[in-house]
């Protein structure tokens, strides 16, 4: 036998992006019998009725930009679908949906009767994997539907962190960095996917240690609409407040240009009071401190004789 038909089915999937996971010799499921119509799989595009196709149950994109999704929708109205979606067959002359959800959708907002399409004879599993690899490929997955794509594909295919790297065209840093995002607070993630915290924002409140901590930090990002930077200083403080403490005492003692310094020095000579120049690019003011009424009253004299 050749090394196609013995490879078990999961194997044959491996590979870089979706085309990778669509072979062109594969045997059908043995639970899903072929349906009326169309004929069987030819990998041409087939026009094949929208009612008759059915929603993933392993998609995993949860949220779709409605004005995205209308653009779509007015550009299928005016030329149609120009790359077909890819489905399976179930019984009864019904498909299902491995990957083209939104032209699917925007077909059927368009009036479309038909769309075409791309058939693939692929078991449970395969479509499953096809469909989140698909769904982690696209740009517009958020943060959150993301790192439940890559969990579900440690779990359900025993995939490391670099398989699945390997198999998104992503860094496996960043892998690891979307699947730490789980260890968030319920509350906190349903801010990240909601668009309230960034992925940024969800990230730099991972160094908190406890889950009072992250939604109380989380809380105040948000109400004080706190940078991506801003959020990371502002955790740093969290984590070492006397490292915080000595960041603005070093703000309240800048360091002083050696010209003003010297021009500082000699006021307080002539003056015999505290003064202090701030001075930024040539413009500032000079503050002069006086502890008592009887120095204000000395400063009056000095100032009014000159």
């Amino acid at each position: 036998m050749s090394d196609v038909k013995t490879q078990d089915p999961k194997r044959r999937a491996l590979g870089r992006g979706l085309e990778a996971l669509l072979p062109t010799r594969q045997t059908a499921p043995a639970a899903a019998p072929a349906p009326a119509a169309p004929a069987a799989p030819s990998g041409k595009p087939l026009e094949v009725d929208v009612t008759a196709i059915v929603r993933n149950p392993f998609q995993t994109r949860t949220r779709f930009d409605e004005e995205a999704l209308n653009e779509l929708t007015q550009s299928v109205a005016a030329t149609g679908v120009v790359q077909p979606i890819i489905v399976r067959a179930l019984s009864a002359g019904k498909y299902q949906l491995i990957a083209g959800e939104r032209r699917w959708l925007a077909s059927q907002r368009a009036g479309k009767k038909t769309i075409p399409v791309v058939i693939r004879e692929v078991s449970d599993e395969q479509a499953m994997e096809m469909t989140i690899v698909e769904n982690l490929q696209r740009a517009d997955l958020n943060p959150m539907e993301q790192a439940r794509a890559y969990e579900r594909l440690g779990r359900e295919f025993k995939m490391t962190q670099e398989q699945m790297a390997q198999r998104t065209g992503k860094e496996r840093a960043s892998v690891a960095n979307f699947l730490r995002l789980l260890r968030l607070p319920q509350a906190v993630q349903e801010k990240v996917e909601g668009g309230d915290l960034s992925f940024g924002h969800a990230r730099a409140l991972l160094a908190l240690e406890s889950e009072a901590q992250i939604l109380a930090a989380a809380q105040k990002i948000q109400a004080l609409s706190l940078s991506v930077r801003g959020t990371e200083n502002y955790v740093k403080g969290l984590l070492d407040p006397e490292r915080k403490l000595g960041k603005v005492k070093a703000a309240e003692e800048p360091e002083i240009d050696p010209n003003v310094k010297a021009a500082q020095d000699k006021l307080q000579r002539s003056l015999g009071l505290k003064v202090r120049i701030e001075d930024t690019r040539g413009k500032g003011r000079v503050v002069i401190e006086y502890s008592n009424l009887e120095d204000f009253d000395t400063l009056l004299t000095m100032l009014s004789a000159n």
